[in-house]
C-alpha cells in the first residue's frame, strides 16, 4: 500500500535543477518534480505529450510559433512532436506526468549543456 507524499518536503529533498525526481508512479506514467532555472534545451518528444504543472515560480514554455507563461497553479501539455524549451528566468518548481522511461531531452534535441541532466527521471 502506498503513503501520501508531501511535494513540499519532496522538492525540499534536493537542490539540482533540471534534474526531475519520479515522486510517484500511475499505471505505466511518472509523476515528477523538479526545479528549474535558466534555460533547458530545445528538444521533441516524439511519441507522447508532456504535462506541466506549476507548483510555484513562473515557467515559460516557447514553442517554434509562441511563448506559453506558466504562473503557479497553471497547467500546459505540450503535444508529441512538438518542438519546445522550458525556462524560468525567476526559478520555479514543477510537476511533469509522462510515460515512464521518457528521457527529459526528449528523442530530438539540440546539445545538452551540463547544468542540464539528461535522464529519465531519479528516484525520490
Amino acid at each position: 500500500m502506498s503513503e501520501p507524499i508531501s511535494l513540499t518536503a519532496a522538492l525540499a529533498s534536493f537542490d539540482e535543477l533540471w534534474s526531475p525526481r519520479i515522486v510517484t508512479s500511475v499505471n505505466d506514467y511518472d509523476v515528477r518534480i523538479a526545479k528549474v532555472h535558466g534555460e533547458h534545451v530545445w528538444h521533441t518528444h516524439d511519441h507522447t505529450d508532456e504535462f506541466f504543472l506549476v507548483l510555484d515560480g513562473e515557467l515559460r514554455i516557447a514553442l517554434r510559433d509562441r511563448e506559453v507563461v506558466l504562473a503557479k497553479g497553471d497547467v500546459f501539455t505540450v503535444p508529441r512532436g512538438t518542438e519546445h524549451k522550458p525556462s524560468s528566468d525567476g526559478g520555479a518548481a514543477i510537476l511533469m506526468f509522462e510515460p515512464s522511461g521518457t528521457p527529459t531531452v526528449g528523442d530530438r534535441h539540440e546539445e545538452v549543456p551540463g547544468h542540464v541532466d539528461a535522464t529519465t527521471g531519479h528516484a525520490l
